[in-house]
Order: C-alpha cells, then sequence, then structure tokens
C-alpha cells in the first residue's frame, strides 16, 4: 500500500470511528497491512498526525481522533495570572485562552471558541466567539471609595481586575466596607468590569462582615428567608393523641442524647433496655422532620436548595429555620417528640438478632454532652451507667468487627478555636474522637446500613427500587502506587494490589504503624488524598471506607436534606409503594454532594481566616513546623504547637533555582541539589499575616 493511501485510509478508519482508541497493531490489521515495515509507516503516521494534533495520544501508544474541530463548545474557567483555560464539553484536554482572545467570558461560563492555528512547538490556543451562557458574576471584595465612583477589590482568584461601581449603583457603601458586587458589563474596550453593589455586609475585618463574605464568596446563604421563618412559626408543636397512636411508643423506655457541648440539634437519641431474655434491645431515634416539613413546601424548597447546614468557627448556618432545628424537631430532654427509629435486638456479643424500622414517639430522659459521657465510661459513676457502659462495650465490638471486615481508620482531630464574644480568636485546640464519641458514631453507622440494606437488598423475583445511597468509590490506582511510593522514604510498605479488603487492611496497618510519630498527621493526609470521595447517588457502589455493601444517610436530616429525602423514600417503601423515578433523585443527589463540598470549603476557609487572625500579633516569631505542601510557587508549612498552615514562597527560597518535582512531592534546588520535601521538619519565623487573603507568610530560620 502506497503512503497516500495508507493515510487517507487511515484517516477514514478514525472518521468513522470518532470515539474509539486504536493502536499501530489495531489500525494495520483494519487497513489490510501485515508486514512488518509497512506496520512501522503505519506508526509513523500516527506519530505525524498526533502532532499535528489530527488525532490525540489519549494513553501510550493509543490514539483517538481529535474531537475538537475548529469550532467547539464547553466551560470557560479564567485565572487571575492570566492562564485563563477553555474546557471542552466532551471532555477533551484544556485548552489555553489568551486574555486578548477572551472576550471578558467569566470563570464557569458557556462558550463557544475557535481553535486557533497551532504554531510548531506552541501549546494549542483558543478564542472565544460567543458566550452562550453566563454564571452569575457575583464577587466578595472590599470597596475602594473616590469622590465620584468606587472600586470593588477582589482577592479572587478568578478575577485580575478590580470591579468599577458608578456612585449610584454604591447602595450606601463606604469606603473599607465588605460588599458584594454584581458585574453589569464589560464592554469589549473598557480594562475594568461594571458593577453594582447588591449588599453591604460591614466594616471589613469585623468578624460578622468576614464570615458573610466567607458564605458569599461561595455563594452560600447568609441569612434565613423572612419567609420561610414565617412559615415555620406557623407549624404547631402540640402532638396529638391520633399521632401517637399510630407510632410505637417508647415514652417509658429510656432514652438519651449524646451531643457537643454547644449543639442545639438533637438530630438523634439512643433508647436501651434488657429484654426478658436476657438480650439488649437498642433504638437509634432520628428526628422526624418529614413529618413536619411536607415535599414541595417552601421550608423544604428553601431546605433543599441549602441541603445542608453550614458549621464555620464562630457559627452554625442551619438548613432548617430555627423553629425547626432548634426547637420542634430536636430531641431536648423531657419534651415528647416524633422520630424515625431503627430499633435492634443484640445478643451481648454485638450481634444483630432482629432489627425493624419505624416511625415512633418518645421522651428523651437526659441530655449528655461527650465530656459527661466520656466521664461516665473512664470513671464507671454517673446518671445511667449500666447503660452507657453495656452500649460502650457493645459499640467496641462492632467497631472491632467493622475494621475485621477492612474498614479503614482515619483517626483525625479537628482543630477548634477559643473564641470571645467578638469572635476574636483566644486560642487553639485539638477535637479528638473519645470513646463517647465513636459509641454514638457506631450505632449511627449501624442504623445507616440498616436502612440502606433494608432498600438496597432485593429479594428473588423482586424489582429494585430508586434509594439514594452514600457510596465511596475504590481509590484510584495511579494515586494509591504514588502514595506507596512517597511513603517508602519514610520506611513504610503498602501493598496496593489485592483484594478490597487487602489494600484497606494494609492502610490500616499503616496508620497504626505511624501513630504517636512526626510524620502521623503527614501520611495521614496524604493517605486522604488518595482515596475517592464520598457522595451520594442512586447507583449503590457500596462504602469502600467503611466497608459496607449498603450505606445511606439516615441519622441527620435536621441538617442533611439527603436523609430528609431518605426518610421520605423509606416512609414510602416501608408502605409497599412502588419505586421513584431515578432520573429526579440522581439530579438531587448530584446538587447535595455539590453543596456539601462547597459547605466543606466554606468551613475551611473560615477556620484559614481565624488561624491567620490568631497569629497577627505573633509576627517575627519562631516555631517548628513540617512541611505539609509543596507547590511550583512555595512549600506549605504546618506549625505544630497551633496547626496553622503558612506559605515560604518559592521566591524567597534564594540560595539556588529550585524546581518542582510532582511526582516525589519537593522542591529540588539545581545546583547544590538541595530538597524540601513534603514531610520534611522544618523551623520557620512568621513574616506576614494577610487576612485579606487567609494567607500567612513565613521565612526560612
Amino acid at each position: 500500500m502506497r503512503k497516500e493511501a495508507m493515510l487517507t485510509a487511515i484517516m477514514s478508519l478514525f472518521h468513522s470511528s470518532p470515539k474509539e482508541p486504536f493502536n499501530y497493531k489495531q489500525v494495520s490489521k483494519i487497513i489490510g497491512v501485515d508486514n512488518a515495515v509497512q506496520k512501522l509507516q503505519v506508526a509513523d503516521i500516527l506519530y505525524d498526525l498526533c502532532a499535528e494534533d489530527v488525532i490525540t495520544e489519549i494513553d501510550r501508544g493509543r490514539y483517538r481522533l481529535n474531537s475538537l474541530g475548529t469550532v467547539a463548545v464547553g466551560t470557560f474557567s479564567r485565572r487571575s495570572n492570566g492562564k485563563n483555560s477553555f474546557i471542552p464539553e466532551d471532555g477533551g484536554s484544556p485548552v489555553f485562552v489568551a486574555e486578548r482572545n477572551a472576550m471578558h467570558a467569566m470563570d464557569g461560563d458557556k462558550v463557544k471558541v475557535q481553535l486557533l492555528a497551532k504554531r510548531r512547538g506552541a501549546e494549542p490556543e483558543a478564542e472565544v466567539v460567543e458566550i452562550l451562557e453566563s454564571k452569575e458574576r457575583t464577587f466578595v471584595g472590599k470597596l475602594q471609595v473616590a469622590r465620584g465612583f468606587a472600586f470593588l477589590v477582589t482577592e479572587n482568584k478568578t478575577l485580575a481586575n478590580d470591579i468599577f461601581i458608578p456612585k449610584e449603583k454604591l447602595k450606601g457603601g463606604k469606603n473599607g466596607d465588605k460588599a458584594i458586587v454584581r458585574i453589569v458589563e464589560w464592554p469589549d474596550e473598557a480594562k475594568n468590569p461594571l458593577g453594582e453593589v447588591v449588599d453591604i455586609l460591614g466594616t471589613a475585618g469585623q468578624n460578622n462582615a468576614e464570615m458573610h463574605a466567607i458564605l458569599a464568596e461561595f455563594g452560600l446563604p447568609y441569612k434565613y428567608p423572612v419567609s420561610v421563618e414565617k412559615a415555620a412559626d406557623k407549624i404547631p408543636d402540640v402532638i396529638s393523641a391520633e399521632e401517637i397512636a399510630k407510632r410505637e411508643d417508647f415514652r417509658g423506655v429510656l432514652t438519651f442524647t449524646i451531643d457537643p457541648k454547644d449543639a442545639k440539634d438533637f438530630d438523634d437519641a439512643l433508647s436501651f433496655r434488657v429484654l426478658d431474655n436476657g438480650n439488649y434491645e437498642i433504638g437509634v431515634h432520628i428526628a422526624d422532620v418529614t413529618h413536619y416539613v411536607t415535599p414541595g413546601s417552601i421550608i423544604d424548597r428553601e431546605a433543599e436548595s441549602r441541603a445542608t447546614s453550614v458549621y464555620l468557627v464562630d457559627r452554625t448556618i442551619p438548613m432548617l429555620p430555627e423553629r425547626l432545628c432548634n426547637q420542634i424537631c430536636s430531641l431536648r430532654p423531657n419534651e415528647e417528640k416524633l422520630c424515625f427509629s431503627a430499633v435492634f435486638e443484640m445478643s451481648k456479643e454485638a450481634e444483630v438478632l432482629n432489627s425493624r424500622i419505624g416511625r415512633t414517639v418518645i421522651n428523651s430522659d437526659r441530655r449528655y454532652t461527650y465530656e459527661e459521657a466520656q466521664e461516665i465510661i473512664e470513671t464507671g459513676e454517673g446518671d445511667n451507667k449500666e447503660a452507657i457502659l453495656i452500649l460502650n462495650g457493645l459499640a467496641k465490638k462492632i467497631r472491632e468487627r467493622r475494621f475485621k471486615d477492612g474498614a479503614i481508620n482515619f483517626e483525625r482531630y479537628e482543630v477548634k478555636f477559643e473564641i470571645d464574644e467578638n469572635g476574636k480568636p483566644l486560642s487553639v485546640y485539638f477535637k479528638e474522637s473519645k470513646d463517647a464519641n465513636k459509641l454514638i458514631e457506631e450505632f449511627m453507622l449501624l442504623a445507616n446500613r440498616t436502612v440502606a440494606e433494608f432498600v438496597g437488598k432485593v429479594k428473588k423475583g423482586q424489582a429494585k427500587k430508586t434509594f439514594v445511597y452514600r457510596i465511596h468509590e475504590l481509590p484510584d490506582p495511579d494515586k494509591m502506587e504514588n502514595f506507596a511510593s512517597f511513603i517508602r522514604r519514610f520506611g513504610y510498605k503498602l501493598k496496593t494490589d489485592g483484594s478490597k479488603t487487602e489494600v484497606s487492611k494494609g492502610i490500616n496497618g499503616l496508620l497504626d504503624s505511624v501513630q504517636g510519630k512526626p510524620e502521623e498527621n503527614l501520611i495521614e493526609t496524604v493517605a486522604i488524598r488518595a482515596m475517592q470521595k464520598a457522595k451520594y447517588s442512586t447507583d449503590n457502589a457500596g462504602h469502600y471506607g467503611l466497608a459496607f455493601t449498603y450505606y445511606t444517610h439516615f441519622t441527620s436530616p435536621i441538617r442533611r436534606y439527603p436523609d430528609m429525602v431518605v426518610h421520605r423514600l423509606l416512609e414510602r417503601y416501608l408502605a409497599g409503594g412502588l419505586s421513584v423515578i431515578k432520573s429526579k433523585y440522581e439530579e438531587i443527589c448530584e446538587h447535595c454532594s455539590t453543596m456539601e463540598q462547597t459547605a466543606a470549603n466554606a468551613e475551611r476557609a473560615s477556620i484559614k481566616y481565624k488561624q491567620v487572625e490568631f497569629m497577627s500579633d505573633k509576627l517575627g516569631r519562631v516555631y517548628d513546623g513540617v512541611i505539609s505542601g509543596v507547590t511550583e510557587w512555595g512549600l506549605y508549612v504546618e506549625l505544630n504547637e497551633n496547626k496553622c498552615e503558612g506559605l515560604v514562597p518559592i521566591r524567597d527560597l534564594d540560595d539556588d533555582y529550585y524546581e518542582f518535582d510532582e511526582k516525589s512531592y519537593c522542591l529540588i534546588g539545581r545546583r547544590k541539589k538541595q530538597q524540601y520535601r513534603l514531610g520534611d521538619p522544618i523551623t520557620i519565623k512568621v513574616a506576614q499575616a494577610n487576612l485579606e487573603r487567609k494567607q500567612l507568610d513565613f521565612m526560612l530560620v
């Protein structure tokens, strides 16, 4: 076959199967080439077509048609450093878009681009030709007000330009105010976008203004709509005799809650009694929120859009109106409350002999804080000590069995702040999970798992019903390989292949062996990064981290919308109802997973802000720490004493030219070969605390 004919045959193969990848052997076979010399010619042609961007190498030696024609549709990603990019809809590689070719598109806009002719040796580029859909263009920042106009100065990573605001669009904003501003237009010739003030949050630096600014930055609501609160005020808090008659009555059974000392929304209670046959009956009672909140109501719509309560350092932004979350639904002591419950008959060996799920009425005898319950566990003295000690013993057995089955034991501590009445952080402390926390955790896990199994395990001949699962997929094999090679330099080994139980047992063994060592926190952090994120889905993929085949979220309906959805589906299926439409519930799952991630990011930002505020009067002090992150712009260092994290900018490492080695998580000096690696101990001096950027700058000592 001549070269031209070969090229034509190869091109028609790729065009006829645009999504199929082929290697040179497959191409040779399909176009009818069978001698070794011509096969090498095929390999050469594929190499040339790839260099010209006609086809793309998706992995080593396998090529697919480069589906980016001359025009493509996708998402615009704006960056304040000018490295804008276009992400094609069909999942191809991102393409660089220079600012001059960006048509002032904003981050997240859906755009149509023209792909520019590729220059030899240069990255491919694109030019935005049309903005198809605009994202909500609001930004948070600080106002700079002059005589006839103002600017919003923002630290947003997606916008390099300040926003120009005409005086009449200031809404009373003053110089130095934190504000939310909407971009109204960005004229072609203008350097700055034009905006109007949506809301004034308060004076920059004031705690309230800063916390509201963090919420607004992530698109989270910072106030509760009055109309929703009014709707909640109309809900009666009296339970009728008819309602009680429909339910299993636990009011005479010992019942109590164990929660953090500052909690007001008690989602869950435990009941305990010894049965005549010597076994134990344990009830996991969950606030029956969906009894009060009907689908599609104004309260329900607000809860769905929020999807979760948000826990910032100094406040909770609730998913439900306060009357519901802290009063009517909260399982407060000595008040009759409606619950959805999972009730277990257990042997002394913590084996579940029977379980049932149903609606109940309870009356909690006592409210414990975790600290009070912990004291009873440690001293063996206190109210209801027998029940608490037995429950603790059962929880330990359940937990042990869970780890035997391959659950992964991440013992993370939380950084907490002691804060004065103005929100100023006075000290940092670490919250550890003790036996009292684990007692509650194990029974909640058991209830969640039981509910998921009740719906998910299908009997022979029955159809599968749509349900909301909490899933956690297997770790990415490449990330696990990287993780294994990273820990080798600390002298640890990890088996990354084999059954999932073997791999998770290997991870547990590793986490046990690093306990109490300087690298403990670091190895745990990198291990978590190697894992997938848990999420909600109607497709049950099991929960890898917990080693459960079926798992859901049922136990926190006051603060999580998926739990409310699970309660409603459970009620329907217990009554023998038909399955619901899967696609609608998959959309709810995706929305809730996204909102959970957003809330977590806002929580992290509030911690970061308080850390910078806490360190702002400690400039010049010297601390020991470990390198907690390595990037091309510098080293992140976490201080041992208070876990505050700051950046040593790469420009300050001026004894050499340092290059970033992504695989080994390190910076390497070109001449002297000095290395700064993730996990290395390091001594720094606090150089700068920038509250606007939520950033601490450190200098090496």
